[in-house]
């Protein structure tokens, strides 16, 4: 088992035939643990093997849209807003970003490179600089 850092296979097609809207859609961050098997080839939201523990609810947080999307030179790009779980309790060693309005469709899949543990902190995903070179989605 192991969670592959990828932008999903379906999510490319469904950027060509209309599908994805990052302007009205909601989208999703879930968080998973090192049992996890995520790739390219995941297509939707799953619960297996998702966090459990204080603080984390399935399904993750929502998602806000911090940078629209945009092109600088030959790469188009979007960005998040960082998020956060509170008071919390977990290890997590990826992560998932999904469209909930188009049917809980992955968008992407993220590993942490190592379990990442809280203990009665604050879980905070931090999104990279919303540019051309570091997005975390950028399409060139």
């Amino acid at each position: 088992m192991a969670i592959t850092q990828s932008l999903a296979t379906s999510f490319k097609v469904q950027l060509l035939q209309g599908t994805q809207n990052f302007s009205s859609n909601t989208f999703k961050i879930a968080l998973y643990t090192s049992s996890a098997t995520l790739d390219s080839t995941t297509t939707v939201y799953t619960t297996s093997n998702e966090v459990t523990g204080t603080g984390y609810t399935a399904g993750g947080n929502t998602l806000t849209v911090s940078t629209t999307p945009t092109s600088s030179g030959t790469t188009a790009f979007i960005s998040f807003t960082n998020t956060s779980w509170t008071t919390a309790t977990f290890t997590a060693r990826g992560a998932m970003i999904y469209n909930a309005t188009n049917s809980n469709a992955c968008v992407a899949v993220f590993d942490f490179g190592a379990d990442k543990t809280v203990v009665g902190g604050t879980f905070t995903i931090t999104f990279p600089a919303a540019d051309a070179s570091n997005a975390i989605i950028r399409i060139a």
